[in-house]
């Protein structure tokens, strides 16, 4: 089965998702959606490494015969061979760092974009950030002030535990599943007055380069 990406079939399903959950809240959604949320280089790194030491004794405990000149340059090479292949794969990546570096850089990501993306400065603090990072198969949820203070904090719980659960499998549907959930909390809690404007984008960002 081909599996779902984050294309612009993706993001016109999630930007309508959106402006139907915002028709019956008060709330404000952002959504957004990261490649991966810090750098990994010292993970490209070590597998650089491994991938040449791993070379290194194939060479010197071949049967077969390899001038010493060539063990140098093939080790060096297989080292970058290996940074380049981990560059490339989040599988590698995700193999080569531990669940507390990750859960970490996407925490930090999250709360950054939301005070980039404008969701801080909203007039009645009724933003709520969704950040989904591919790379770690996390997702996180910032929510303002004023969205905090009206969904009881027994439910809001149990919401972010669901949406962790969906970053597992980071894809548009299921994405949108725990997103029309989201919704439907906070219109019980938070229903659309008519009188909190749309200050923020309905359409999702995707950072994915």
């Amino acid at each position: 089965m081909k599996r779902a990406r984050f294309d612009d079939v993706a993001r016109e399903a999630l930007t309508s998702c959106v402006r139907e959950i915002e028709t019956t809240t008060d709330a404000e959604l952002v959504l957004i959606v990261c490649s991966r949320s810090g750098s990994y280089r010292h993970a490209d790194y070590l597998f650089g490494s491994v991938f040449a030491f791993a070379t290194l004794l194939f060479l010197l405990f071949s049967p077969f015969d390899f001038h010493q000149y060539w063990v140098a340059i093939d080790v060096g090479l297989l080292f970058l061979l290996g940074v380049y292949l981990s560059s490339r794969s989040n599988s590698i990546r995700r193999l080569f760092t531990n669940k507390k570096f990750r859960r970490d850089a996407v925490r930090l990501g999250a709360a950054a974009k939301f005070y980039e993306a404008g969701i801080a400065n909203t007039t009645a603090e009724m933003g709520v950030l969704i950040y989904l990072s591919v790379l770690e198969r996390r997702l996180e949820l910032i929510a303002d002030r004023g969205v905090l203070k009206s969904v009881p904090a027994l439910e809001w719980n149990q919401v972010l535990f669901e949406l962790h659960q969906a970053g597992r499998k980071p894809e548009p549907p299921t994405l949108l599943k725990v997103l029309r959930d989201l919704g439907g909390l906070l219109s019980k809690h938070l229903p659309a007055t008519g009188e909190n404007p749309n200050e923020l984008p309905d359409e999702p960002r995707f950072e994915l380069q």
